[in-house]
Protein backbone atom coordinates (compact mmCIF):
# COMPACT_ATOMS: atom_id res chain seq x y z
CA UNK A 1 0.00 0.00 0.00
CA UNK A 2 1.42 3.37 -1.04
CA UNK A 3 0.78 6.40 1.18
CA UNK A 4 0.37 9.99 -0.02
CA UNK A 5 1.49 13.24 1.58
CA UNK A 6 -0.10 15.50 4.18
CA UNK A 7 -1.84 18.63 2.93
CA UNK A 8 0.13 21.79 2.26
CA UNK A 9 -2.28 24.34 3.68
CA UNK A 10 -2.43 27.15 6.21
CA UNK A 11 -5.17 28.74 8.27
CA UNK A 12 -5.58 31.47 5.60
CA UNK A 13 -5.65 29.11 2.57
CA UNK A 14 -8.67 30.00 0.41
CA UNK A 15 -7.96 27.78 -2.63
CA UNK A 16 -6.83 24.16 -2.68
CA UNK A 17 -5.48 22.21 -5.65
CA UNK A 18 -6.09 18.47 -5.40
CA UNK A 19 -4.23 15.94 -7.49
CA UNK A 20 -5.13 12.27 -7.62
CA UNK A 21 -2.12 10.58 -5.98
CA UNK A 22 1.67 11.21 -6.15
CA UNK A 23 3.52 9.50 -8.99
CA UNK A 24 6.64 7.40 -8.54
CA UNK A 25 9.03 10.38 -8.90
CA UNK A 26 7.06 12.36 -6.32
CA UNK A 27 6.93 9.47 -3.86
CA UNK A 28 10.68 8.88 -4.26
CA UNK A 29 11.45 12.58 -3.70
CA UNK A 30 8.74 13.03 -1.02
CA UNK A 31 7.59 16.12 -2.95
CA UNK A 32 4.41 17.05 -4.74
CA UNK A 33 4.83 17.09 -8.54
CA UNK A 34 8.51 16.07 -8.57
CA UNK A 35 8.55 14.56 -12.09
CA UNK A 36 10.66 16.98 -14.19
CA UNK A 37 8.19 16.86 -17.10
CA UNK A 38 5.12 17.53 -14.96
CA UNK A 39 3.97 21.07 -15.74
CA UNK A 40 2.36 21.74 -12.33
CA UNK A 41 4.96 24.18 -10.99
CA UNK A 42 5.31 26.01 -14.33
CA UNK A 43 1.53 26.33 -14.72
CA UNK A 44 1.05 27.50 -11.14
CA UNK A 45 3.96 29.92 -11.45
CA UNK A 46 2.39 31.46 -14.55
CA UNK A 47 -1.00 31.73 -12.83
CA UNK A 48 0.53 33.40 -9.75
CA UNK A 49 2.80 35.70 -11.80
CA UNK A 50 5.81 33.89 -10.33
CA UNK A 51 7.47 32.62 -13.54
CA UNK A 52 10.54 31.22 -11.73
CA UNK A 53 8.49 29.22 -9.20
CA UNK A 54 9.51 25.90 -10.79
CA UNK A 55 13.21 26.82 -10.40
CA UNK A 56 13.04 27.39 -6.64
CA UNK A 57 13.97 24.71 -4.10
CA UNK A 58 10.91 22.68 -3.11
CA UNK A 59 10.42 24.24 0.34
CA UNK A 60 10.64 27.73 -1.17
CA UNK A 61 7.99 26.77 -3.75
CA UNK A 62 5.66 25.70 -0.97
CA UNK A 63 6.30 28.94 0.92
CA UNK A 64 5.51 31.02 -2.17
CA UNK A 65 2.32 29.07 -2.94
CA UNK A 66 1.12 29.39 0.66
CA UNK A 67 1.85 33.14 0.52
CA UNK A 68 -0.75 33.28 -2.26
CA UNK A 69 -3.15 31.45 0.08
CA UNK A 70 -3.19 28.35 -2.12
CA UNK A 71 -2.83 24.83 -0.78
CA UNK A 72 -1.91 21.47 -2.34
CA UNK A 73 -3.15 17.99 -1.50
CA UNK A 74 -4.46 14.83 -3.18
CA UNK A 75 -7.86 13.18 -3.24
CA UNK A 76 -6.31 9.86 -2.26
CA UNK A 77 -4.49 9.07 0.96
CA UNK A 78 -3.41 5.56 -0.03
CA UNK A 79 -3.67 3.03 -2.86
CA UNK A 80 -1.97 0.19 -4.68
CA UNK A 81 -0.44 1.13 -8.02
CA UNK A 82 2.27 -0.13 -10.35
CA UNK A 83 3.85 2.84 -12.11
CA UNK A 84 2.48 6.36 -12.06
CA UNK A 85 -0.65 6.23 -14.20
CA UNK A 86 -3.98 7.01 -12.53
CA UNK A 87 -5.53 4.17 -14.52
CA UNK A 88 -3.33 1.73 -12.54
CA UNK A 89 -4.70 2.82 -9.14
CA UNK A 90 -6.32 0.02 -7.16
CA UNK A 91 -7.76 -0.23 -3.63
CA UNK A 92 -7.94 3.56 -3.31
CA UNK A 93 -8.58 5.18 0.06
CA UNK A 94 -9.77 8.81 -0.01
CA UNK A 95 -8.25 11.50 2.15
CA UNK A 96 -10.26 12.85 5.08
CA UNK A 97 -11.96 15.79 3.43
CA UNK A 98 -13.80 16.70 6.62
CA UNK A 99 -10.40 17.74 7.97
CA UNK A 100 -10.25 20.47 5.29
CA UNK A 101 -12.28 22.74 7.54
CA UNK A 102 -9.71 22.24 10.31
CA UNK A 103 -6.63 22.73 8.10
CA UNK A 104 -8.08 25.62 6.10
CA UNK A 105 -11.14 27.22 7.71
CA UNK A 106 -11.21 30.01 5.05
CA UNK A 107 -11.19 27.55 2.15
CA UNK A 108 -13.70 28.52 -0.56
CA UNK A 109 -12.45 26.95 -3.80
CA UNK A 110 -11.17 23.46 -4.58
CA UNK A 111 -9.47 22.83 -7.94
CA UNK A 112 -8.79 19.35 -9.28
CA UNK A 113 -5.64 18.61 -11.28
CA UNK A 114 -7.07 16.30 -13.93
CA UNK A 115 -10.17 14.22 -14.53
CA UNK A 116 -9.30 11.43 -12.09
CA UNK A 117 -9.09 13.88 -9.20
CA UNK A 118 -12.09 15.70 -10.68
CA UNK A 119 -14.31 12.70 -9.98
CA UNK A 120 -14.44 14.03 -6.42
CA UNK A 121 -15.74 17.46 -7.51
CA UNK A 122 -19.42 16.61 -6.89
CA UNK A 123 -18.65 15.45 -3.33
CA UNK A 124 -16.58 18.54 -2.56
CA UNK A 125 -19.13 20.80 -4.23
CA UNK A 126 -21.91 19.26 -2.12
CA UNK A 127 -19.87 20.20 0.96
CA UNK A 128 -20.24 23.86 -0.05
CA UNK A 129 -17.02 24.56 -1.92
CA UNK A 130 -16.68 26.11 -5.36
CA UNK A 131 -15.02 23.55 -7.65
CA UNK A 132 -12.96 23.68 -10.84
CA UNK A 133 -11.62 20.69 -12.80
CA UNK A 134 -8.32 21.59 -14.49
CA UNK A 135 -6.58 19.88 -17.39
CA UNK A 136 -3.96 17.57 -15.90
CA UNK A 137 -0.42 18.90 -15.53
CA UNK A 138 0.89 15.36 -16.01
CA UNK A 139 3.26 14.60 -18.90
CA UNK A 140 0.89 11.72 -19.73
CA UNK A 141 -1.78 14.31 -20.63
CA UNK A 142 -0.29 15.67 -23.83
CA UNK A 143 -3.55 16.35 -25.70
CA UNK A 144 -3.34 20.04 -24.76
CA UNK A 145 -0.38 22.38 -25.09
CA UNK A 146 1.00 24.27 -22.10
CA UNK A 147 -0.76 27.45 -23.29
CA UNK A 148 -4.08 25.63 -23.73
CA UNK A 149 -3.82 24.23 -20.20
CA UNK A 150 -2.84 27.65 -18.86
CA UNK A 151 -6.05 29.23 -20.19
CA UNK A 152 -8.06 27.02 -17.82
CA UNK A 153 -5.51 27.11 -14.99
CA UNK A 154 -5.82 30.91 -14.86
CA UNK A 155 -9.33 30.36 -13.48
CA UNK A 156 -7.69 29.22 -10.20
CA UNK A 157 -7.27 32.88 -9.24
CA UNK A 158 -10.47 34.26 -10.77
Amino acid sequence: MLRGFPPVAAADTHTLILGSFPGEASLAAAQYYAHPRNQFWRLLGAVLDEPSLHELPYEARLTRVLAHRIGIWDVLDACHRDGSLDSAIRNAQANDFDSLREHAPLLKKVCFNGKTAGRFAPVIGAAGYQTLVLPSSSPAHAALSFDQKLLVWREIVS
